[in-house]
């Protein structure tokens, strides 16, 4: 029986983060295909349409950004950055491209499955939806949002907006939220081990 989950494309030159992110990915129950290059990764792309790609910013060869500006503009799939570097210019630059995250290296698989599932979800709307979708401001948003969409069995709008009215009723920016979020969820995945 074929999987229904969206497929997800994971592009690293590393090949240990490729294999760890893709086995974690995988036993998150997601579908994944991986690549090592990003001439590969548009070839991928063009054949098996996956609803988001997981770049990775320098990479001999076509850099993640070079992938990023075909999907962007040849496919519907959505795509976020994967890098060892957090330079804000970096991460300004992605997100002007229509980049979903931004996630930086050394990488914890628990905390990226909700991250890419939110991610994937959004990409899925804006597939539908000619309006853009609601603006994540950051990394532990977008994880907070993950970990709503998967607790309380939510989609992305409705985590996202589950998260902004907690926000609101506890007088708190949604940044501050999320990092609390994400912390909490962090201590219980440790107390898992």
């Amino acid at each position: 029986m074929k999987n229904e989950q969206p497929l997800v494309m994971v592009v690293d030159d590393d090949r240990l983060v490729l294999a760890t992110l893709v086995a974690g990915l995988k036993q998150a129950g997601l579908e994944v295909i991986e690549t090592d290059n990003g001439d590969d990764a548009i070839l991928l792309a063009r054949k098996h349409k996956p609803r988001l790609a997981i770049l990775d910013m320098r990479m001999q060869g076509k850099s993640g950004m070079d992938v990023a500006r075909y999907l962007a503009a040849n496919t519907d799939t959505g795509f976020m950055f994967l890098s060892a570097f957090g330079d804000q210019d970096i991460v300004d630059e992605a997100m002007k491209m229509g980049a979903l995250g931004y996630l930086v290296k050394p990488l914890d698989v628990r905390q990226i499955v909700p991250a890419v599932r939110a991610a994937m979800a959004r990409a899925g709307e804006e597939k539908t939806s000619a309006a853009p979708g609601p603006a994540v401001e950051n990394r532990n948003d977008l994880i907070a949002v993950g970990i709503l969409m998967e607790r309380l069995r939510l989609d992305f709008a409705g985590a996202l907006g589950a998260l902004q009215a907690q926000a609101k009723t506890e007088g708190k920016p949604v940044a501050e939220l999320a990092t609390h979020m994400v912390d909490a969820a962090n201590r219980l995945n440790s107390i898992r081990r």
